[in-house]
């Protein structure tokens, strides 16, 4: 690859949502914040919505790291499950020893028990269900009697859906109607803003070891937001195959051809325009 090249200890441009090369942005910070509060509220069910590609797994990782010492965490990556295993799962995540072959009643009642001794030592459970919007219907709805559990004072845990624009879609569903009047904070990100884009490109840079001039342009950060519209995954695609056009060229700096020709190259990518 182009490493050695322009410096680099590792790619800069990764997809996977690495929290080390995390870029604070108004979009993702406003969520963070929504989220803290909505937990030091209480709140039982907390929903932050986003087109593909704008980091809410990433921001999911970054809530799980800022939880106070002592909470307790579960995330579920996967939800297309039906009710009694999406249970299983969680007491799975939540440390709770069930039997698998248990009926449902004393199932629910193992993993009450244990949600209640975390209540009584004052310990926060957060369930964080990323993907949501995969969730079946009914695993939906039997979500919400699962957040029924709750003392005179305080839901026994507080669940966070991580979804695409269709969980939206999904709630509004007449049959989980119930579960979308408790969820009481939400928000919905968006992708960076153009004056972003370049501080976003240099963070990722520095993290990944470069210490040089800077490698994109003007022109090449105008055409990387324009190809992009801002969505952080699809500007990292871009430019990664823009800096693996400027290695193939043997140069240093990448202008706006060379973001024109990855985004002639990647799907979903917009006109960059001819600057």
């Amino acid at each position: 690859m182009y490493l050695d090249h322009f410096g680099l200890t590792e790619l800069p441009f990764s997809i996977t949502p690495d929290t080390s090369f995390t870029v604070i942005t108004r979009s993702h910070q406003e969520a963070l914040n929504t989220l803290l509060v909505a937990l030091n509220s209480g709140e039982g069910f907390i929903k932050i919505t986003g087109e593909v590609g704008t980091g809410k797994s990433l921001l999911c990782r970054r809530l799980l790291q800022a939880l106070p010492e002592g909470s307790v965490s579960a995330y579920l990556p996967n939800p297309y499950l039906a009710p009694r295993t999406l249970l299983l799962a969680l007491a799975e995540e939540l440390g709770v020893a069930v039997d698998a072959q248990a009926d449902d009643y004393h199932l629910l009642k193992s993993v009450n028990l244990a949600l209640l001794g975390h209540a009584a030592a004052e310990r926060q459970v957060v369930v964080c269900i990323d993907e949501a919007q995969a969730m079946p219907l009914e695993t939906l709805e039997s979500l919400r009697l699962l957040s029924n559990l709750e003392t005179e004072k305080r839901k026994l845990l507080q669940i966070i859906l991580f979804g695409q624009p269709e969980l939206d879609r999904k709630l509004a569903e007449p049959s989980v109607r119930q579960l979308l009047q408790r969820i009481a904070f939400h928000y919905r990100l968006g992708g960076l803003a153009r004056e972003e884009v370049a501080n976003y490109l240099a963070h990722r840079m520095r993290v990944a070891g470069y210490r040089g001039e800077s490698l994109f342009g003007p022109r090449a950060v105008r055409s990387l937001h324009r190809a992009s519209r801002g969505t952080p995954r699809l500007l990292n695609i871009l430019a990664h195959k823009a800096l693996l056009a400027v290695y193939g060229e043997g140069k240093h700096a990448v202008g706006a051809r060379h973001v024109r020709q990855a985004a002639g190259d990647t799907e979903g990518a917009a006109s960059t325009g001819w600057w």
